[in-house]
């Protein structure tokens, strides 16, 4: 869904993975096969139906933004789209394939459309409206609203050997006299009625809306003739042009047109010039189908063209590529959604593609959704397609000396601030800029196996409900054995559990048991003042006190036992002081 050209992304909402069609029994199949896919699962359908069974022709978008009418093949026929629904309005069959076709209202209700068998019909919301027959095959329709005229551009030559712009005036309901216009001689071997196989045409045509409402018509002898259609005369020729002209657009101002050749190059030319202002060539070597004259959201001016095959977004004063659309199918027709980001495309496949480009503008009012999830995929850096890639950003490309590189080949994949590079690439070139690269990196690792061996030392830490010293202590002497586990010993046992649980097990540390077995243990004062014979023998057990509970750590896991009278409890061994210390209340313990 995602695609990044240079720092401009573009989104793919709506289009096809496949070019061709399936049948109807390997495609339910398919579907069956795809309920696991999460791209399958996280397609998002912008219009409901919008697509044909095999291929879509031309596509256009009503001046309010409420309407998308789109014509294709097989079998002929056209869609109509009510935006603010987002779904199908109706769709209705035709004889014959629609090669181009021209909205005559502001809406949808009126459209004029030109046919594959020298025809070209009016359609309305009722259903197909009137029929005219041409004197010859069209190669493109146009509508001049001033003179409420349909322009047709023909092929072959007239009687006085000259090619012709047919005029149909639809207020009057007739044809009016034509724009006699120099495509050259018809020097076909077999010359019949229309013209030979190659016979010489007017490809394009162009109007200049809201401005000077001159007319453009662009030849296959590489020629531009200028009309004036109130005094229905020709003011200037721009010939000289490598090609056929296979697409024509005025800017918005009028004061200069962008050309389409047969060859794939696009030229801008200052109608005070013969001179163009500069030139792109596709380089894909097919001939230009669409020119269209952008306004982005910050009011930067661009031109979009397309072939067959790419999509290419140019600036309009330099020329300079500022984004490209590669889709997976051949592309019939482009058009650009006016005031928006959106691009729409009538192509070979059964879907018709639409591409957002958020900093061309916001989405369409009717598809508001798709721009907070585009701010969303945005905020998110995944890698998911790039697993063998590494993202490195600029001044880390130019510390490799990689920065050459860039725009040059596809081991460098621009996204974001920065760049994935390909694993070899980038290792290959860490090794040339730094032959110890692996010096440092078994550096590297011995001082975070050292670290990690440090950080085992840190006493842990536990809380229980009662006898909270004994398991400060407890975890004391195994930090001295370089181990601090929390659930190790009787910290761990469930046999011990209550031990540090049931207020029943709390240490009395003012009992004269637990004084005789600890003499060096500091009771609280405001308990319980030891008495003078009591503090003596606190200070000369000092210096011992470290011996005795080392040589008891070898008991710290020994259960505890019930005590039997007193010599029991005045028993000097290191077992019995072991065992006894472990008691809580002896009387207590079962």
């Amino acid at each position: 869904m995602h695609v990044q050209q240079g720092d401009v992304p573009v989104y793919t909402v709506s289009g096809a993975n496949t070019a061709r069609p399936l049948p109807d029994w390997l495609a339910r199949r398919r579907k069956r096969s795809l309920k696991a896919d999460p791209e399958f699962q996280n397609r998002i359908e912008l219009l409901q139906d919008f697509s044909f069974e095999e291929a879509s022709a031309c596509v256009r978008v009503s001046e309010d933004n409420n309407w998308i009418v789109s014509t294709g093949t097989y079998k002929p026929q056209i869609h109509v789209h009510y935006l603010p629904h987002l779904s199908l309005s109706y769709a209705r069959h035709t004889t014959s394939l629609n090669i181009k076709f021209s909205l005559l209202s502001s809406d949808a209700s009126k459209s004029l459309h030109l046919q594959s068998d020298r025809r070209v019909e009016l359609h309305t919301l009722a259903g197909l409206h009137e029929t005219i027959k041409l004197p010859r095959y069209g190669r493109d329709l146009c509508y001049d609203r001033l003179a409420t005229e349909a322009l047709i551009g023909s092929v072959g030559l007239g009687a006085d050997g000259y090619g012709e712009v047919f005029r149909f005036n639809l207020e009057a309901g007739r044809f009016m006299q034509s724009y006699r216009v120099d495509v050259g001689s018809d020097s076909g071997s077999e010359v019949g009625l229309q013209g030979s196989i190659w016979a010489p045409a007017v490809n394009s045509i162009a109007i200049a809306d809201n401005t000077h409402n001159l007319l453009a018509f662009g030849t296959s002898i590489g020629s531009i003739e200028f009309w004036d259609p109130r005094s229905r005369s020709r003011i200037a020729v721009l010939g000289g042009q490598e090609g056929e002209i296979t697409a024509l657009d005025f800017n918005d101002s009028g004061l200069s047109i962008a050309t389409g050749s047969s060859t794939g190059v696009v030229k801008l030319f200052d109608m005070r010039s013969p001179k163009p202002l500069w030139q792109k060539d596709h380089g894909s070597g097919f001939p230009i189908k669409n020119l269209t004259h952008m306004t982005t959201s910050s009011s930067e001016r661009k031109i979009m063209s397309s072939d067959k095959q790419l999509i290419k977004i140019n600036e309009e004063s330099t020329g300079q590529t500022w984004t490209s659309i590669e889709p997976i199918v051949d592309l019939n027709f482009t058009t650009w959604v006016k005031g928006t980001g959106m691009i729409l495309t009538a192509n070979e496949g059964q879907a018709m593609h639409a591409f957002l480009i958020p900093q061309l503008g916001n989405a369409p009012r009717w598809a508001a959704h798709l721009d907070s999830l585009t701010e969303e995929m945005a905020s998110e850096v995944t890698t998911d397609n790039y697993e063998n890639y590494k993202f490195l950003t600029l001044p880390e490309l130019r510390s490799l000396s990689m920065d050459h590189l860039i725009g040059k080949t596809n081991l460098l994949r621009p996204y974001m601030h920065g760049y994935f590079v390909a694993s070899k690439l980038y290792e290959q070139a860490r090794l040339i800029a730094n032959p110890f690269a692996f010096e440092e990196e078994r550096a590297k690792r011995i001082k975070e196996k050292v670290e990690k061996e440090r950080s085992s030392r840190i006493r842990g830490n536990k809380k229980v409900k009662v006898n909270q010293k004994l398991v400060d202590k407890l975890l004391k002497r195994q930090e001295k054995r370089a181990t601090v586990d929390v659930n190790a010993g009787v910290l761990g046992d469930d046999r011990f559990s209550r031990m540090f649980e049931d207020e029943e097990f709390q240490i009395d540390e003012n009992s004269g048991e637990f004084k005789a077995l600890n003499p060096s243990t500091k009771v609280d004062p405001e308990s319980s003042r030891p008495t003078a014979r009591e503090t003596t023998m606190s200070d000369e057990s000092d210096e011992g006190t470290d011996n005795s509970s080392d040589e008891s750590d070898d008991f710290e896991d020994a259960p505890p036992r019930k005590a039997k009278g007193d010599a029991v409890i005045m028993r000097h061994s290191a077992l019995g002081l072991k065992r006894q210390a472990a008691l809580a209340k002896p009387e207590a313990v079962t």
